[in-house]
C-alpha cells in the first residue's frame, strides 16, 4: 500500500523549516501504511485552534492522515535525529517510531509541530517495529491533556487512530498512531548529537535555528539573535549586547525551572527525564512511564525501569538541573573562543537553576495556601505541612483540596495534633495578610485542583478501550481533566484514591 498526498480541505497549512537544516539533523521518510486505520479519539477543541477541519477529520479520510496512510499537501515527512543520556548514559538515538509531517501554521500566526508517534520504522529504530500499541497512545493523550487543563506547559494529542494491525511486545496488543502537536520537538539530546557528531558549523546552525523559533524577541531585533518570531512562546526577555548563545541557555534555565515547579505543585512525576525527553520550548514531552503521585512521598517512583528512583518526584528538580549543564556544555564553542571562560559563562548560568526553581516553587505553594505576601519562614510552615503528609501517607491532592474547601474527605492526619498545630500557624499567618477570606480562598481555588489524572481512573479507562472498545469511560474521563480546578458534584468518582490493592502501581514506556 503507498502512502498518498491529500489535498487542503482539511485546513492544514504546512510550513517545513526543521526540514532547511543541514540533513545531517534528519532523515527523509514517510509513515508505513497500515491495514484499515480508523479514528478511536479527535480533539476537537485543539484541532479548530490549529485552523483544522474536526469533522471532515472524523471520517475515513481523517483516519488515513492520522495513520499515514495519507500525507497532507504541504508536509514534508522526515524522522529526527538525536542522542541523549538515559538514565545517565549517553547514546545515539533519534525518532525510532515517530515522523514529524512538518508545522501546522495556526490562523493565530502561532507554528506547531504535527508528528506522527508509532507511525513505522525509521533510520533511527534501532532494530525496533516503529509501531505503538493504543494503550500507551490513549494514556498520552489523556495525561497530556490534563496537563494543559492544569496550565502547565506541554506537548499536546490531537487524534488517536488505531491501525487495525497487532503489536507485539509481551503479548499481541491493538496498534495505534497518536497525532503529537507542539511548539517544537527540539531537545537537548539534538545538541548533544550536534557537539559529539556533527562541526561547529552545524552545532551553530541548529542553536540558531532554536533562537529564531523560540527565543527571538521581536521588540529587540539585537535580543536573542533575531527579531523573527516564527510562531514562538510567549515570555521572552530582553539582555540587549549579550551573547545569544548565553541568552538561549539562560532562558533555557529559566523556562526548565518554572516548568518542573509546576509538576512538583501538582505531584506529577515524568518518570523518564533523560536529556532527549527535555524540550528546549519549555514544554512537558514523552508521557510514557508518567503519573500522579497519591499519597504525599518525595520517593515515589512509578516507572518499571527507573529501578534506582533516579527519577522519583523528589529528585526532578536536581535532574533538571542536571540535564541543563549537558546542555550547557554543547554550546560551549558558541558561549566564548576562550575554552576557560566559556565553562565559566556556562556554569554562571546553569547555577541560577536553584534559585529560580526554588523561588517558582515556594510562589506555588504560597498561592496553594493562599498566602499573598512573603514572610521569610513561609518555607518552614510549607515544609512542615509537607513533613505531616509524609508521616500520615496523606493524599496530596486531596489535602489541599480539603484546605480549601474546608473539606474533611476522611483525610485521617486531620485529627492529628501535630496537624492541628500547624493549622493554627497556618492561620495566624493568613491574619497577618491584608486581603479577606474571600480572597485567600479564590487563591486556593485557582491553584489547587479538585481532580488529577489518578492512576486507577486512567487504568480503567484504557483497559474498557483496550479490551472493549469502549470510549466512553475514557471520554468522561478526559471531560471531568478538562475543568480540574471547579469542585462539582459530578467530579467526586474522579477524585478518590486508589484503595490498597492498587499499591505498587507501575507504569511502563509503550515501547
Amino acid at each position: 500500500m503507498d502512502t498518498k498526498t491529500v489535498g487542503a480541505k482539511f485546513g492544514w497549512n504546512f510550513d517545513n523549516t526543521y526540514a532547511r537544516l543541514p540533513e545531517t539533523f534528519f532523515s527523509f521518510v514517510g509513515p508505513t501504511p497500515v491495514r484499515s486505520p480508523e479514528v478511536a479519539v479527535l480533539n476537537h477543541d485543539l484541532a479548530r485552534s490549529l485552523g483544522l477541519d474536526p469533522d471532515a477529520l472524523s471520517g475515513s479520510e481523517g483516519a488515513e492522515i492520522f495513520a499515514g496512510n495519507r500525507i497532507p499537501e504541504g508536509a514534508q515527512p522526515i524522522a529526527q535525529a538525536y542522542a541523549g543520556h538515559q538514565f545517565g548514559y549517553f547514546t545515539m538515538l533519534g525518532d525510532g517510531r515517530a515522523i514529524l509531517l512538518g508545522e501546522q501554521i495556526a490562523p493565530s500566526g502561532m507554528r506547531f509541530d504535527i508528528q506522527l508517534k508509532g507511525a513505522g520504522r525509521t533510520p533511527y529504530s534501532r532494530g525496533g517495529d516503529g509501531r505503538a500499541a493504543l494503550g500507551p497512545m490513549l494514556r498520552e493523550y489523556i495525561i497530556s491533556e490534563a496537563m494543559y487543563a492544569l496550565g502547565i506547559p506541554t506537548t499536546r494529542s490531537l487524534a488517536v487512530a488505531t491501525t487495525g494491525e497487532k503489536v507485539y511486545r509481551e503479548t499481541a496488543l491493538p496498534g495505534a498512531v497518536l497525532a503529537r502537536v507542539a511548539a517544537s520537538h527540539i531537545r537537548v539530546g539534538m545538541f548533544e548529537y550536534a557537539a559529539r557528531w556533527r562541526t561547529v558549523e552545524e552545532l551553530k546552525a541548529l542553536a540558531d535555528y532554536t533562537i529564531r523559533r523560540h527565543f527571538s524577541c521581536p521588540e529587540d531585533p539585537k535580543c536573542c539573535g533575531g527579531s523573527d518570531r516564527n510562531g514562538d512562546m510567549p515570555g521572552h526577555i530582553h539582555r540587549r549586547n549579550e551573547n545569544p548563545y548565553l541568552c538561549l541557555l539562560k532562558e533555557a534555565v529559566r523556562r526548565q525551572a518554572e516548568l518542573v515547579a509546576k509538576w512538583q505543585l501538582v505531584g506529577f512525576i515524568h518518570g523518564v527525564m533523560n536529556t532527549d525527553n527535555m524540550a528546549l520550548s519549555g514544554e512537558t514531552i514523552d508521557y510514557g512511564p508518567c503519573a500522579f503521585m497519591d499519597a504525599y512521598d518525595p520517593d515515589t517512583v512509578f516507572s518499571s525501569i527507573d529501578i534506582h528512583g533516579r527519577y522519583a518526584y523528589g529528585r526532578q528538580p536536581g535532574i533538571a538541573a542536571w540535564n541543563l549543564a549537558r546542555f550547557a556544555e554543547t554550546l560551549l564553542p558558541l558561549l566564548h573562543e576562550d575554552g576557560n571562560k566559556a565553562v565559566d559563562l556556562a556554569q554562571g548560568a546553569v547555577s541560577e537553576f536553584g534559585e529560580l526553581f526554588g523561588a517558582a516553587w515556594l510562589r506555588g505553594m504560597r498561592s496553594k495556601l493562599g498566602i499573598f505576601d512573603e514572610e521569610s519562614r513561609d518555607a518552614d510552615l510549607i515544609n512542615s505541612l509537607l513533613e505531616i503528609m509524609y508521616e500520615n501517607k496523606a493524599d496530596f491532592t486531596n489535602t489541599f483540596r480539603a484546605l480549601t474547601y474546608n473539606e474533611d474527605l476522611d483525610i485521617d492526619m486531620f485529627s492529628t495534633d501535630e496537624f492541628k498545630r500547624w493549622k493554627a500557624r497556618w492561620h495566624e499567618r493568613l491574619g497577618r495578610q491584608r486581603q479577606p477570606e474571600s480572597a485567600v480562598f479564590r487563591l486556593m481555588k485557582e491553584s489547587n485542583p479538585v481532580v488529577i489524572p489518578r492512576n486507577h481512573r486512567v487504568e480503567e479507562a484504557l483497559e474498557a478501550a483496550e479490551k472493549r472498545g469502549d470510549y466512553s469511560i475514557m471520554e468522561k474521563l478526559v471531560r471531568a481533566l478538562s475543568k480540574p480546578y471547579e469542585n462539582t458534584p459530578d467530579k467526586d468518582y474522579f477524585t478518590a484514591p486508589p484503595g490498597p490493592s492498587f499499591c505498587g502501581y507501575r507504569t511502563f514506556c509503550g515501547t
